[in-house]
């Protein structure tokens, strides 16, 4: 008898409102959530309570199209912004690095775009448990500063670089699923 195959778990990470992200940006991230979810992938995300934000917009694509997301939100209580969220999870810490690495070693693989300083913690996080990063190039902030980019001299695990949303999906499961071999 064969053990089934467990869905790879992609999160999505960037800028919220308050950065005053692009609507193309906006759109990008509503687009990989479509894509994570045509992929059978499970979708985590920043689940924010007071504002919306990329992270949020990748969830709706997912349920657009019918995917699982998992919203990791800081603090108590399960009030959060993307109300159609399928599992909200209330880690009881605060922003500012207990949030985001509960979000973040959850993750089989990492999709950045834009992002100020939640994501830059994200990206590190990621980078410390040898997590698969792809930041998806042209919003700036942190996604495009550090894309293809080692985060330190160590050279651990470049930030993969991505142009399309289709891209950054497509490399953030073939990275995704070989993370899953060596740590599963």
């Amino acid at each position: 008898m064969s053990k089934p195959q467990t869905k790879l778990q992609i999160g999505v990470m960037g800028s919220m409102a308050d950065l005053k992200y692009s609507e193309k940006a906006q759109l990008c991230a509503e687009q990989i959530g479509e894509l994570i979810a045509e992929q059978n992938g499970i979708l985590f995300f920043g689940a924010e309570k007071d504002a919306d934000s990329l992270s949020t917009a990748a969830c709706r694509g997912a349920k657009r199209k019918g995917g699982l997301t998992v919203g990791i939100t800081y603090g108590k209580g399960k009030n959060i912004w993307q109300k159609d969220t399928d599992i909200i999870l209330p880690t009881g810490l605060e922003r500012g690095g207990g949030r985001e690495t509960v979000l973040v070693l959850a993750c089989d693989a990492i999709i950045t775009l834009s992002g100020g300083s939640g994501t830059l913690t994200e990206i590190a996080v990621a980078y410390q448990a040898d997590i698969p990063m792809v930041a998806l190039e042209g919003f700036g902030g942190w996604s495009d500063e550090l894309s293809g980019q080692f985060i330190d001299k160590r050279n651990r695990r470049k930030v993969l670089s991505a142009k399309t949303p289709d891209e950054a999906v497509k490399i953030a499961f073939k990275e995704a699923a070989s993370y899953r071999s060596r740590y599963a």
